[in-house]
């Protein structure tokens, strides 16, 4: 089965959100996981949460679209929505996928879908039938099992993976980390910490227990965890 997309919208206006969420619905390939109504909570979002997709109004108060894209160490994949034409051009150059006149209409919304499908390796949406991760330690990769990695923690520009044989030290962010880990394997309780479901031993209100370890859970990762969990 293929995977769900997560979609962020980003929008100043309620009648957008509306209507992207009812387009949004009738697609089962994706899902709305957050709606914010300025670039600010757009980016306080983006800071501990990944999303596949993100819908993103250029003409918004105090910071627009494409000022929000600049900020953005990692942006998501963006469509871009907007009732001004003249932005298409200038809006390219940051690399997004299509940009969407408002009012936006069915069909030129799937048009856009297509091509932001179309950009991810097949590979991509095939069932994660993988067993390791490859991460990059000193100059060379390392493959690390699924079954061996206890949890991960952010240090730098670095991240460490806790193992039975030993600690990696690995040049790649959390984010990307996160992104490459099977989401039905491992979940992100901190901004800086991600775990293996099945190596969780207990959960409290602000802190799990892995492999004896203590490590802190985050108030924006406190509710999915707990879903995980149930």
């Amino acid at each position: 089965m293929s995977a769900v997309r997560k979609c962020l919208i980003v929008d100043d206006e309620p009648a957008a959100h509306y209507v992207l969420e009812k387009y949004i619905g009738q697609n089962p390939k994706l899902e709305l996981v957050h709606k914010c109504f300025n670039g600010f909570e757009a980016a306080e979002y983006l800071q501990s949460h990944r999303v596949d997709l993100m819908f993103l109004d250029i003409d918004m108060p105090e910071m627009t679209g494409l000022e929000l894209l600049q900020q953005l160490d990692e942006p998501p994949k963006t469509i871009l929505t907007t009732a001004y034409s003249e932005f298409a051009l200038e809006s390219y150059d940051f690399g997004v996928i299509d940009y969407l006149l408002k009012p936006i209409y069915f069909p030129r919304f799937e048009k856009a879908i297509g091509r932001f499908f179309e950009m991810y390796p097949k590979q991509e949406w095939k069932q994660d039938n993988r067993s390791h991760i490859s991460v990059k330690v000193d100059s060379h990769f390392e493959d690390i099992a699924f079954d061996d990695f206890w949890y991960a923690q952010s240090y730098g520009n670095y991240v460490k993976i806790f193992t039975p044989q030993k600690t990696w030290l690995a040049t790649i962010t959390t984010n990307e980390l996160e992104h490459n880990l099977p989401s039905d394997k491992f979940v992100r309780v901190h901004k800086s910490y991600i775990v293996s479901l099945k190596n969780i031993e207990s959960f409290e209100r602000d802190t799990v227990v892995v492999k004896g370890e203590k490590i802190p859970v985050g108030i924006t990762y406190r509710r999915e965890l707990g879903e995980r969990l149930r």
